[in-house]
């Protein structure tokens, strides 16, 4: 029987998720399995408890959203530790593109993959910058205004969910000027001016926008997506059609694929991986493929 260390970031999500963490674990301990529970003080302190418990052959369940999945996630990769997800943030879009749908977590399915699922490979990503000097995460990492959106969205008191990325997106589209961004996929530049770069592991960021609708988790390749200038008004278009994926239809977006991506710009652009913002360009991030183990 699989035994678990449940990594929990006590900020994250709303009241709901620590009422889901204990049915879960009720159902878990019936089953026969073992479940120690640990309170992460910042992402770092995930990061050791992750390491710790994946060192002693336990499944790492990460309790949060995509900053402690990301976290916990890119602590194991490389490891042949096990991760299990808890979705209890507001985004959850590593989740998301694991094949988790609607709101509600539906506690039994979950027990009932953590107990019996055989572990799903998928590759990882990771980041190398002076902040982040060889760091690994999951999703995507992305640089522009969507990281500054995101910045606004992890501050909001008054807004929670997909309400605070839109407020947080017209924060920071209407204090936004393109930035003349030079991106090297293996080796071959490309320049462009606009509004981001996103290169994305999973297809979804930003509270389930549907950023890199071709994007695999097990490809050994990151799908890299611009959005070049235009109007502002195009890029409230955008949010509306990151839903179903129907943005890549317009000329203003471009999509390049490799493994590795060299991210840079004119000015300090601000850059952001799996939901956490805290660093400025330039950044490379490269996929690393089939570096962990999920339950999913």
């Amino acid at each position: 029987m699989r035994q678990f260390t449940a990594v929990v970031n006590p900020a994250a999500g709303s009241s709901s998720g620590a009422a889901d963490l204990l049915a879960l674990a009720r159902l878990l301990r019936e089953a026969g399995a073992g479940l120690e529970t640990r309170y992460s003080r910042s992402l770092e302190h995930a990061r050791e408890l992750a390491r710790e418990a994946g060192g002693r052959g336990r499944v790492v369940l990460a309790v949060g959203g995509d900053g402690i999945a990301g976290g916990v996630g890119g602590a194991l990769s490389g490891t042949g530790a096990v991760l299990g997800l808890v979705p209890a943030g507001r985004g959850n879009d590593f989740a998301r593109a694991l094949g988790r749908t609607g709101k509600a977590l539906d506690v039994p399915a979950l027990a009932k993959t953590l107990l019996h699922s055989t572990p799903r490979v998928v590759d990882t990503i990771e980041v190398t910058s002076a902040v982040h000097p060889g760091v690994s995460v999951l999703g995507s990492v992305y640089a522009g205004v969507d990281a500054v959106a995101n910045r606004h969205a992890n501050t909001s008191r008054l807004l929670s969910g997909a309400a605070s990325y839109y407020v947080g997106g017209a924060r920071a589209v209407a204090g936004w000027r393109p930035a003349a961004y030079r991106i090297t996929v293996d080796g071959t530049e490309h320049r462009e001016r606009g509004y981001t770069v996103v290169a994305a592991n999973s297809g979804y960021y930003g509270f389930g926008r549907h950023i890199a609708p071709g994007a695999l988790l097990d490809d050994g390749l990151l799908d890299v997506v611009v959005i070049r200038h235009g109007p502002r008004r195009l890029f409230f278009s955008l949010m509306n059609e990151l839903k179903t994926g129907a943005h890549l239809s317009r000329p203003q977006v471009r999509v390049l694929r490799g493994k590795e991506i060299r991210i840079e710009a004119d000015r300090p652009v601000p850059y952001g991986a799996d939901g956490e913002v805290d660093a400025v360009l330039p950044v490379t991030v490269r996929v690393q493929p089939g570096a962990l183990k999920v339950l999913a």
